[in-house]
């Protein structure tokens, strides 16, 4: 488990604001994927967020800034600390009420796009139940009429890394039980 600096997408954002870094050196840092940086900077992302100083705060040193700064194929490397920050990777995580609307349209989304997941993947990814994929599956949904299938990342419900890894283990269950493994979907970059 790699050690993140302390508010990932407040560092993010400083450094996005503050440095010439490339996106790719950013997430790395801050344990994100490099679109979800892109968003950021894009103002998509993270909107009222203040930037957390990682120099100020002990993280980062300023010549490490400058050394990647001149080479983008260098790292940056968080400072050793007495209490290191671990990112959490098990478990459902608590969603704001603000959010929870969005979770049908999320699970539209993966069962559409990655058939291959299981529930039990789908429920930890989105931290949702069983009988609510379920419903959005067989359209008995509440809301069914006004479910949108649309990405769980850009909805912010889980990040491209934990999809990433639960779509690369379901990939090799299919493997080890000899199915077919599913193409990577190709995006049409005009419907998108």
């Amino acid at each position: 488990m790699n050690a993140l600096p302390l508010m990932p997408k407040a560092t993010a954002v400083w450094l996005i604001e503050k440095t010439a870094l490339t996106f790719t050196q950013i997430a790395e840092f801050c344990g994100m994927h490099p679109l979800e940086v892109q968003a950021i900077a894009d103002g998509e992302v993270a909107q009222g967020i203040v930037g957390y100083d990682p120099v100020a705060n002990h993280q980062l040193r300023q010549e490490d800034i400058v050394r990647c700064e001149a080479d983008p194929e260098k790292r940056l490397k968080l400072m050793a600390s007495s209490n290191p920050i671990h990112r959490r990777s098990k478990g459902a995580r608590y969603t704001p009420v603000a959010k929870r609307n969005d979770r049908p349209d999320a699970i539209a989304f993966i069962l559409r796009n990655f058939p291959q997941l299981s529930e039990q993947q789908i429920v930890k990814l989105l931290g949702t139940t069983k009988d609510t994929i379920a419903k959005v599956r067989d359209r008995q949904h509440w809301n069914s009429a006004n479910i949108k299938p649309r990405d769980p990342v850009i909805l912010g419900l889980c990040s491209q890394t934990d999809l990433n890894a639960m779509i690369q283990a379901a990939n090799e269950r299919l493997a080890r039980e000899g199915h077919a493994v599913p193409a990577p979907l190709e995006i049409d970059e005009d419907v998108a």
